[in-house]
C-alpha cells in the first residue's frame, strides 16, 4: 500500500508541476498580450491626437540672413530656394549658404523644375543651363532659337528649337549628350505646345496642336528612350488624338502616370513603357481653369469657386487618376504644394494646410511677408523666406 501510495504521490506531484508551468505560461501570455494591447491603445490615442490636432501658430526654430535683388524671383528647388533673374541664378539653403551661383544674360527666361533639378533656358536664345541642388550638371548650346524646355529628376532635359517651318525636339542626358532629335512640322504633326519628362527621364510626353480641315486638334504623344522605344520609329510608342481640344499643360505624377490638362477636359495616362488612357474628366468643358499644380503623386486643378463663401475651388487627383476631393479656399495663392498626407496653400501673408480627407491642420497668417515656403523632412516644419531672412518654423 505504501508503494502504491508513493507512486500515487509522485504522479500527483508531476501533474501539479505541469499545471504550475501551464498556469505560469498562461499568465505570462496574458501579461504580454495586455502589454501589447496597452501599447497599441496608446499608439492609437497618440495617432488620433496627431491626426486630429489643429495647429494655431508657429515658433521660429532658426533664422539666417540672405540678400536678394529686387528684380529677382524666389521659387522652390527641392529643399532649397532658387533665386533667378535676367542676370543669373543662385541657390540658397536653409542656413543661408549658397551652393552655387550661375551667371548669364537672359532677356526672356524659359524655366522648368522637377524635384531638385532645374533647366533655365533663354527663350529665342541659344543656351540652357541644367543644375541640381549641388552643382551645374551641364550647359546645352543650340544653333537655333529655343522655344521651350523640360527637365527630369534624373537630369535629362528636352529642348524645343525653332527653324522656320520645322521645330526640333532634342533630348539630352544629364551630361549634355544628345540622346534623341526629332522634327515636328506644322503641316504634319503640328506645333509642340507643351512637353514633360518622366522623373526618371525615360518617357517624354508632347502635346502637338494642329489644324485639320478648319478644326483645331491636339495629339498627345509619348516617346520612350529606353529599350522598348528602340523598337519604334523615332521612339514614338503612342499617340492619342483629340478634336476641338487644346492641351497647354502636360506632366507626370510618377514614372507610371501622366496627365494632360486641356481647355475642355482632363486626361490621365498610365504605363511606364507605353502610356495608355486611364481616365478622362469632361466636367471642365464649361469651366475656366485658373492654375495647375502637381507633386508627391497628386494633381491640383484650381477653378473659381461655385460657392458664395469661397473664391476658389481646387480639385485634387491622386496617381491612380482618382478624384481625392474638392477643396475650397479664399487665399490669393502664391504657390500650392503637395505632401504625402496634406497640401499647403500660401500667399505672402496667409497659409492654409489641409489633409486629403478635408481636415484643416493650420489656417493663419505669417508674421512676415513670405516669398517662398518649403517643407522640411520634419512633420509640419517649414522653411519660409523674405528678401532678407530665411526662417525654419515649426507649427504648434
Amino acid at each position: 500500500m505504501s508503494m502504491i501510495n508513493g507512486k500515487s504521490s509522485d504522479s500527483n506531484s508531476g501533474r501539479d508541476y505541469k499545471d504550475k508551468i501551464r498556469i505560469y505560461r498562461t499568465q505570462n501570455l496574458y501579461r504580454a498580450l495586455l502589454i501589447i494591447a496597452v501599447v497599441v491603445v496608446v499608439a492609437i490615442i497618440i495617432r488620433l491626437q496627431y491626426t486630429n490636432h489643429v495647429y494655431t501658430g508657429y515658433s521660429v526654430v532658426s533664422t539666417a540672413e540672405r540678400t536678394k535683388a529686387s528684380d529677382a524671383k524666389d521659387i522652390r528647388l527641392g529643399s532649397s530656394i532658387l533665386t533667378y533673374s535676367k542676370d543669373g541664378a543662385h541657390l540658397t539653403d536653409e542656413k543661408g549658404g549658397i551652393p552655387w551661383n550661375q551667371t548669364y544674360e537672359i532677356q526672356d527666361i524659359a524655366l522648368d523644375i522637377d524635384g531638385g533639378v532645374v533647366a533655365i533656358g533663354n527663350y529665342n536664345g541659344r543656351d540652357v543651363y541644367v543644375l541640381d541642388e549641388k552643382q551645374q550638371l551641364c550647359k546645352i548650346s543650340t544653333t537655333m532659337p529655343i522655344r521651350n524646355v523640360a527637365v527630369s529628376e534624373s537630369g535629362n532635359s528636352t529642348v524645343i528649337i525653332y527653324d522656320t517651318d520645322v521645330t526640333y525636339i532634342d533630348t539630352y542626358d544629364a551630361k549634355g549628350n544628345l540622346l534623341y532629335s526629332g522634327q515636328a512640322h506644322m503641316s504634319g504633326s503640328g506645333y509642340p505646345a507643351a512637353l514633360a519628362l518622366s522623373p526618371n527621364g525615360k518617357l517624354l510626353a508632347v502635346s502637338y496642336i494642329y489644324v485639320d480641315a478648319g478644326t483645331v486638334k491636339t495629339t498627345v504623344a509619348f516617346y520612350n528612350f529606353g529599350p522598348v522605344g528602340d523598337n519604334y520609329k523615332d521612339y514614338l510608342v503612342g499617340g492619342h488624338d483629340y478634336t476641338d481640344t487644346i492641351v497647354p499643360e502636360i506632366g507626370f505624377l510618377s514614372n507610371q502616370t501622366a496627365y494632360a490638362v486641356a481647355d475642355n477636359r482632363l486626361m490621365f495616362y498610365v504605363g511606364d513603357e507605353q502610356p495608355s488612357p486611364k481616365a478622362e474628366y469632361l466636367e471642365y468643358s464649361d469651366k475656366e481653369i485658373q492654375a495647375v499644380y502637381s507633386g508627391s503623386g497628386h494633381l491640383g486643378i484650381v477653378l473659381m469657386s461655385d460657392k458664395e463663401d469661397y473664391r476658389y475651388r481646387m480639385d485634387v487627383y491622386d496617381s491612380n487618376a482618382a478624384l481625392t476631393g474638392n477643396f475650397y479656399f479664399n487665399i490669393d495663392y502664391t504657390d500650392i504644394f503637395f505632401e504625402k498626407n496634406d497640401f499647403v496653400i500660401y500667399s505672402e501673408s496667409d497659409c492654409l494646410i489641409k489633409t486629403y480627407d478635408g481636415k484643416t491642420k493650420f489656417e493663419g497668417k505669417f508674421d512676415q511677408s513670405v516669398n517662398v515656403m518649403i517643407p522640411t523632412d520634419k512633420a509640419y516644419s517649414y522653411i519660409i523666406a523674405d528678401d532678407t531672412t530665411i526662417q525654419t518654423i515649426q507649427l504648434n
